[in-house]
């Protein structure tokens, strides 16, 4: 109800019928002919906004909800994940069976996409699964200050990208999209964590949002989606909003053209 009488309209979402895995991709497609990259963002949150349960996003999780993750990272050209995700959660290479690489070939990507970790200092454990297992080296975007010393230590593990602008010792959020595009990786896929999606938000980057609610109560003291020293406002259209048997809600929400990062 409005209350007030302030000239809110609520609309109850109905059901146009039941949608299989196989058609998932469908209703998570990027825009077509982008000329630069379009930055969309994969979170899980429980119904009161905690971000983790026992330090991790994937304890969240159920199969609807890894069936829409492999279909967004299916769709992508490129994986972007913060240093401390990839420590917490133990990243590996994307790995796809025939089915998937037949459709990338057929859409024009590669058959993987790469992991590109956002990391100032450059400091990777060498021996991690990012590197060892994986099909195709990550990119590791970095600052000015740390791109010598992490080629050094990462040799042909990775590809060692300066990502700095005006300031050497830290990236630069557009700089890093940049180098992205000028690879041909427009399809941005981040999976997070919670300050690189405040980094993106504050930038003005993140064009759309695919947030899974699940259905339970987290308490205690755990951390949001996006983190950050100060709010960013962004407005966002709710685009979609799904749900599956076990009472998981999947949103996608764009990112209001005019309405950017405040």
């Amino acid at each position: 109800m409005s209350g007030d009488g302030d000239g809110t309209h609520f609309t109850l979402l109905g059901s146009a019928g039941v949608l299989g895995i196989a058609e998932l991709a469908d209703h998570y497609r990027y825009p077509d002919d982008l000329g630069a990259c379009w930055v969309r963002a994969n979170m899980i949150a429980s119904a009161d906004g905690g971000a983790t349960s026992a330090g991790t996003s994937g304890a969240l999780g159920g199969d609807g909800d890894r069936a829409v993750f492999a279909t967004l990272r299916a769709l992508c050209d490129v994986v972007v994940v913060g240093a401390q995700t990839v420590r917490a959660e133990n990243y590996s290479g994307v790995h796809f069976g025939a089915a998937e690489r037949q459709a990338r070939q057929r859409r024009g990507q590669a058959e993987v996409p790469p992991i590109a970790v956002l990391t100032r200092t450059g400091h990777l454990d060498h021996d991690a699964k990012l590197f060892a297992a994986t099909e195709v080296p990550p990119l590791i975007l970095t600052s000015s200050q740390a791109v010598e010393d992490t080629r050094t230590r990462l040799g042909s593990a990775a590809e060692v990208i300066d990502c700095s602008g005006a300031q050497s010792d830290s990236v630069d959020p557009h700089t890093a999209l940049a180098r992205l595009a000028e690879r041909g990786l427009t399809r941005v896929l981040t999976e997070g964590g919670p300050a690189i999606l405040g980094l993106l938000t504050a930038a003005g980057l993140l064009d759309e949002l695919c947030l899974t609610v699940a259905p339970l109560l987290l308490g205690g003291v755990g951390g949001r989606i996006v983190a950050g020293a100060g709010e960013a406002h962004t407005a966002m259209t709710l685009e979609q909003a799904l749900r599956d048997d076990h009472g998981y809600l999947y949103l996608r929400y764009v990112r209001r053209r005019g309405g950017g990062a405040g």
